[in-house]
């Protein structure tokens, strides 16, 4: 019986950590780009990413990374492993922060969230428009990666906050039932 409630508590982690990927992911794909008034919306998958690598470890990074990575590859058209491999390493990176900083602060976050915004643009741009010949790097500094930078960042400021409340939540889950078991 103990092993079925230690296994239950991991299963419920596991489905709420799902459910917040594709929520995130929902939000960004389908509701973002309904709405006229955006021009850029925030990246809801980045912060997901670096918020729980920075708040529970590498490992858990790389896994939201993996999960994330692989839904974007498969709605992007493009080829399978392109966001996968950029939000893998962006999960491991981020996670080794948690040991120089404390995860109350908001200062590591934000300047965690606008340099993750800026590498990854910059990734999107050489791999999908300077290899092809695009070289208005300008424009697109101008038009999509500022703009974009300072809405992940200003919306960082309140779905931090959420997230490492969710965070807390699932470490109490788990901490209950390591004192059931033992």
């Amino acid at each position: 019986m103990r092993g079925l409630i230690g296994m239950n508590s991991s299963l419920k982690q596991i489905i709420i950590n799902l459910c917040l990927i594709i929520l995130a992911y929902t939000v960004q794909t389908c509701v973002f780009p309904l709405m006229p008034f955006l021009s850029v919306y925030p990246n809801l998958m980045l912060i997901l990413i670096f918020s729980f690598g920075f708040i529970r470890g590498s490992n858990s990074g790389i896994w939201y990374g993996l999960v994330a990575g692989i839904l974007m590859d498969l709605s992007s058209g493009g080829p399978l492993g392109f966001h996968t491999l950029f939000f893998i390493w962006m999960g491991y990176i981020n996670g080794i922060c948690t040991k120089y900083y404390y995860e109350d602060y908001i200062t590591l976050p934000l300047v965690l969230s606008a340099l993750n915004e800026l590498a990854y643009n910059f990734y999107l741009y050489v791999f999908s428009f300077l290899i092809r010949g695009r070289t208005g790097f300008g424009y697109y500094l101008m038009n999509i990666i500022i703009p974009e930078t300072v809405f992940t960042v200003v919306t960082t400021l309140v779905v931090y906050r959420l997230f490492l409340f969710i965070s807390r939540k699932l470490e109490e889950m788990e901490k209950r039932r390591d004192t059931t078991i033992v």
